[in-house]
């Protein structure tokens, strides 16, 4: 039995290093001035795509991004740890978009992509962490969801069995295809890079980076279609201009910044009534809380 899989990747910022260039003046964030990498969460849920794919032969994993044309590198990724191939969604169009704005471009490209029957995604992206794509991604294409998952432990007669993590336990919980499924960081690390694969996957490419480049390389796609990287703008998708991008995003950011505790920053506090709740109208004036 072969299992049509979609995984939902993103290239996200490297939130570990934010400079004081990491916004825009519009408030987005300046992805060109942070070092990009896959999703981790992305990473685990493409290892549960390729488990599925090990264990029901016929089945392929298409992996499918959205960002600026350096996102490529996300495919690639995949590609050498196992997918079958890949879309990426590019387009200025798509800038600035906010999670409704994200998945109503996503939910139009899979639409186009047509058949599929699992949809696997990362629980949420470092650079928001808001885990909400996937979930509006599921209510826009009309298909159930699964969330918070940790393993993928079997998918047959037309339904899936998922366990969850949850804040204090697990539970394991059953549904009909096809599905979209949110993976947890607790989840499996995604499979190292694969020697053979690299070789045979690293000169993939989307039209925009073969158009851009001077390389006898580039003709090689004309032969060998596997390096093809889809490439779609709003167009392709038929997706309307009005609901992608910062047009169709109505979460505004106002400010990002990167927080350094410093130790001399640091209170210790005894048991006391007194002390705790001076804490805490010190934590509700500087609006940590409330």
């Amino acid at each position: 039995m072969g299992l049509k899989i979609i995984v939902l990747a993103k290239q996200v910022p490297d939130t570990r290093n934010v400079g004081k260039d990491a916004m825009t003046p519009e408030g987005t964030v300046n992805r060109a001035a942070l070092a990009a990498i896959f999703n981790p969460e992305d990473l685990n849920a493409l290892e549960q795509a390729l488990r599925l794919k090990d264990e029901y032969s016929d089945s392929t994993v298409t992996l499918l991004t959205m960002g600026p044309p350096r996102a490529a590198d996300i495919i690639r990724e995949g590609l050498f740890r196992g997918s079958d191939g890949g879309y990426l969604l590019t387009d200025r169009a798509f800038a600035g978009a906010d999670t409704l704005a994200t998945s109503y471009a996503i939910s139009m490209a899979i639409k186009k992509i047509g058949d599929f029957d699992l949809i696997v995604c990362g629980r949420q992206a470092i650079d928001g962490d808001t885990a909400q794509v996937g979930p509006q991604v599921a209510e826009k294409l009309g298909i159930p969801q699964i969330t918070y998952t940790e393993e993928i432990q079997s998918v047959k007669n037309g339904k899936i069995t998922v366990k969850r993590r949850l804040e204090h336990g697990v539970e394991i919980v059953e549904g009909k295809l096809p599905m979209l499924v949110t993976v947890n960081g607790s989840a499996p690390d995604c499979r190292p890079r694969n020697a053979k694969l690299i070789q045979r996957f690293k000169y993939a490419k989307t039209a925009s980076e073969r158009n851009a480049e001077e390389s006898n390389y580039s003709r090689l796609s004309a032969s060998r279609t596997y390096l093809n990287i889809g490439e779609w703008s709003t167009a392709d998708v038929n997706a309307d201009i009005k609901q992608c991008g910062l047009s169709g995003s109505p979460t505004k950011v106002k400010k990002i910044e990167n927080v350094v505790f410093q130790a001399k920053e640091s209170k210790t506090l005894d048991s006391s009534d007194q002390q705790i709740e001076e804490l805490i109208v010190e934590l509700i004036t500087n609006h940590t809380i409330g």
